[in-house]
């Protein structure tokens, strides 16, 4: 107002005020107020853990799913990534859904991964995807959800919701990515393991895929923003299940394990990776405890090696 007096404008008469004609609107032209002295209720969430992506696995979302997929999808990973896929013989014995459990550098591994998966499960997955990340906004949560089948998981907490909406889907018949390391990597190597796959994998009696990625980091890493077109490979493992004697920490520490082996594969080849894995002696996903200038610097060792790879014959 005192910036009105000053400019010397006219005020807007009150019955052209559209604020006070909608403030002089009654119910049910405009909704019921809360009477003093009665706590109002509380709204209910649309976003992050409790978005509703139900509708996304009705028939019309998931044919234009897969539409995405094998189109435009499938042709930006051959040419930002040129994929070497090995591995899917391994999962000619699997019967029913699975849980796809991979280490994670970059936001190109979920389409690399819904582009890797064979069938029958490529068209019948779910993303297990951070719900405060992807479903911050109901504009991304509905793109999350149609384009790559995103169902919300709490990462900072162990959320009961999330965990029982992928429950029933996995009963239902569908099958589930998941990156047990709840995040990116900061600096190219892995991260602890958490055991969200292995409980689900338990709870559901399902067995867990792991599968390892490798060079999606330097195509897009964390905190990039251009991606820079390279070479990656997607090592799929064999299908794990639980022991009688595991629990989830266990069972976790398995997996990861077992991915450590596939990267050890894709950098040497599959007989010296075997050995290695037998005598558990496979290079860790998490690098050495030197410092970071050693680390990168190792980091780049490992990426230079696996660029240079070649197929040779054992030595027996």
């Amino acid at each position: 107002m005192k910036l009105r007096r000053q400019l010397d404008l006219p005020s807007l008469p009150r019955a052209l005020s559209p604020i006070r004609r909608f403030r002089s609107l009654e119910f049910p032209l405009r909704a019921p107020s809360t009477p003093r002295g009665i706590a109002p209720p509380v709204r209910e969430r649309t976003t992050g853990a409790h978005y509703d992506t139900s509708w996304s696995r009705r028939k019309p979302a998931r044919l234009a799913r897969a539409a995405i997929v094998d189109g435009p999808m499938r042709l930006a990973m051959s040419a930002l990534a040129a994929p070497d896929r090995r591995g899917s013989d391994r999962l000619l014995a699997l019967d029913g859904p699975a849980i796809f459990a991979a280490n994670h550098h970059s936001h190109l591994d979920t389409p690399l991964m819904l582009t890797s998966i064979p069938e029958p499960w490529r068209h019948k997955i779910v993303v297990g995807a951070a719900a405060d990340y992807f479903f911050g906004t109901r504009v991304t949560s509905a793109v999350s959800a149609l384009t790559i089948g995103a169902i919300p998981i709490e990462r900072t907490k162990v959320g009961r919701r999330s965990a029982d909406i992928a429950a029933e889907l996995i009963e239902d018949g569908w099958s589930l990515i998941l990156f047990p390391e709840g995040g990116r990597s900061p600096d190219g190597w892995g991260q602890p393991f958490r055991g969200g796959a292995a409980y689900l994998a338990q709870r559901c009696g399902v067995p867990v895929v792991p599968v390892h990625i490798e060079g999606t980091g330097r195509i897009l890493g964390k905190g990039r923003s251009k991606p820079r077109p390279s070479t990656t490979s997607v090592t799929i493992g064999a299908p794990l299940t639980a022991r009688d004697d595991e629990n989830a920490v266990r069972f976790a520490g398995r997996i990861e394990a077992e991915i450590a082996a596939l990267a050890d594969e894709a950098s040497s080849d599959w007989y010296r990776a075997r050995i290695r894995a037998h005598a558990s002696e496979s290079p860790s996903l998490s690098g050495p405890s030197v410092g970071a200038w050693r680390r990168s610097w190792a980091l780049g060792d490992r990426s230079r090696g696996a660029k240079k790879r070649a197929r040779s014959w054992p030595e027996l």
